[in-house]
């Protein structure tokens, strides 16, 4: 998503958040089935659409919602801290020009990721207890219950446990996205700077389509380490019993081959459409919103720019013209904006 001068950083945040909470709700029954598949659960054993009718068959409709919540709220503060630390990263990293390049972009963006990451661990960690759970019979009741039951029952470690795996595969992630960036023009044989709305929808898709092929299996195998507790029924539900990160990765593959690290990639790959169009889409919406509000255009329904309005200021620079305007033609009988402007 491209930045809007047009917005202020709390509008911008505010779109973000939004639109990743209605998207990430919307495709959470693809999530639900995806972290189930991962871990090896039951339910995942016959196959793709079978999952989707055993988890209706023993949770009815909610059971592909759990954990929603928990990864909505994560997006928060990952949000922040991920901006935060990528605009001091690309600042350290810039040239005299301050430009950067696009590998140094990419790390910076990987390192952000990162840290943004380890902040908001836990409750990726409470995200995949409660799906792996069953919601008609549950061992942890909330998102607080859960963090709280895991800290007491298995220490501060259990809240990042595979966090590792997260850097791990940062590597591969960060190389598919450049992968695509890298040939973009090839693909559409223009620069960058001419794609269309639709184009970008489309390379969005592509990067994290291909990014997250790549990373999967460290996500697997994450997602198999969050899961696994002593103190859980079935230990968790995991289908593999381990003691590390590589003894994981040794026993998927000498139990289940080495094509099970990829267990949840179809409705991880199905995901994607509908998670990046609702994902821009929202974003639009929402942004839309905002820059009526600001007064750059004329209704929240269409893009047509306000009459006179220079789109080259920002928020504050606008607020503060609009005053200077109406205080120089107070009582002059003027009373449209745009005539005054």
């Amino acid at each position: 998503m491209k930045k809007d001068n047009r917005l202020t950083s709390s509008q911008s945040f505010v779109c973000v958040g939004f639109a990743g909470f209605f998207s990430k709700t919307v495709t959470s029954p693809l999530e639900v089935v995806k972290i189930k598949s991962q871990v090896g659960t039951f339910h995942s054993k016959e196959g793709f659409l079978q999952t989707f009718l055993i988890i209706y068959k023993n949770e009815g409709l909610r059971g592909f919602w759990k954990g929603n919540l928990a990864s909505c709220l994560r997006l928060f503060p990952y949000s922040a801290v991920h901006l935060t630390t990528y605009k001091k990263l690309v600042h350290l990293h810039m040239d005299e020009l301050g430009f950067i390049s696009p590998w140094r972009a990419i790390f910076a963006g990987g390192l952000a990721g990162v840290v943004a990451a380890l902040a908001t661990y836990p409750l990726e960690v409470t995200e995949t207890r409660l799906i792996i759970q069953n919601c008609r019979q549950p061992t942890y009741i909330s998102i607080v219950h859960t963090l709280s039951k895991i800290y007491r029952g298995e220490g501060l470690l259990a809240l990042y446990r595979g966090f590792s795996l997260t850097v791990l595969g940062a590597f591969p992630f960060s190389a598919g996205c450049y992968g695509i960036y890298m040939n973009l023009e090839k693909l559409w044989q223009e620069p960058p700077f001419r794609f269309t709305p639709m184009q970008n929808f489309i390379n969005g898709c592509l990067a994290a389509g291909v990014a997250q092929t790549l990373s999967y299996p460290f996500e697997t195998v994450k997602r198999k380490m969050q899961a696994q507790s002593a103190r859980l029924p079935h230990f968790g539900g995991v289908d593999v019993h381990f003691s590390g990160i590589i003894d994981c990765f040794i026993q998927v593959v000498k139990n289940k081959g080495i094509l099970s690290l990829w267990n949840g990639l179809t409705a991880n790959t199905i995901k994607i459409v509908p998670y990046c169009g609702l994902l821009f889409t929202c974003f639009e919406m929402c942004k839309q919103v905002c820059l009526y509000r600001n007064g750059y255009i004329v209704s929240p329904l269409s893009y047509q720019l306000t009459p006179g309005v220079d789109q080259s200021l920002g928020p504050n620079e606008l607020e503060e013209v609009k005053r200077y305007l109406k205080n120089r033609n107070f009582g002059s009988g003027e009373s449209s904006f745009g005539n005054r402007w």
